[in-house]
This record gives structure tokens, sequence and C-alpha cells, in this order.
């Protein structure tokens, strides 16, 4: 199911609730994950991952104010 996002960006969810934003999947075995961001190279256990979500588009900021 994983080998489907390969090559796209990604946030890696962990099972202790922090994560890992703003890189690749590179590579993909039944073991590891391979994820490369801007400054780390982390090779992940796929036993340790809760979610994988797909970085799809920027999220739009709220207007604050009044008037046009």
């Amino acid at each position: 199911m994983l080998t489907a996002l390969l090559g796209q960006e990604v946030t890696i969810q962990f099972l202790d609730g922090s994560n890992a934003g703003g890189g690749v999947l590179e590579e993909l075995d039944e073991r590891f994950v391979k994820y490369r961001t801007e400054y780390q190279l982390l090779y992940i256990p796929i036993t340790s991952i809760r979610a994988v979500a797909v970085v799809t588009k920027e999220r739009e900021r709220p207007r604050v104010g009044f008037g046009q």
C-alpha cells in the first residue's frame, strides 16, 4: 500500500504521537521506510508508523479583519 506513495511528499505520524514532515518517501521494504527531508535521511521501522499523510496543497490562511 505504501508503494503507491513512493516519490511523494508525505508526513509520517508515529505511535508515540510525534511526526516527521516535509520529506519524500524514497525506498520501502517489508521492515523499513527510507524517508528524506532537506536536512535528514531517516530509516524508519514500519512497526513504529501510525499513519502516513500525503501533502496535497498548502493550507489557506484565514482572512482577518473587516472590509474588502
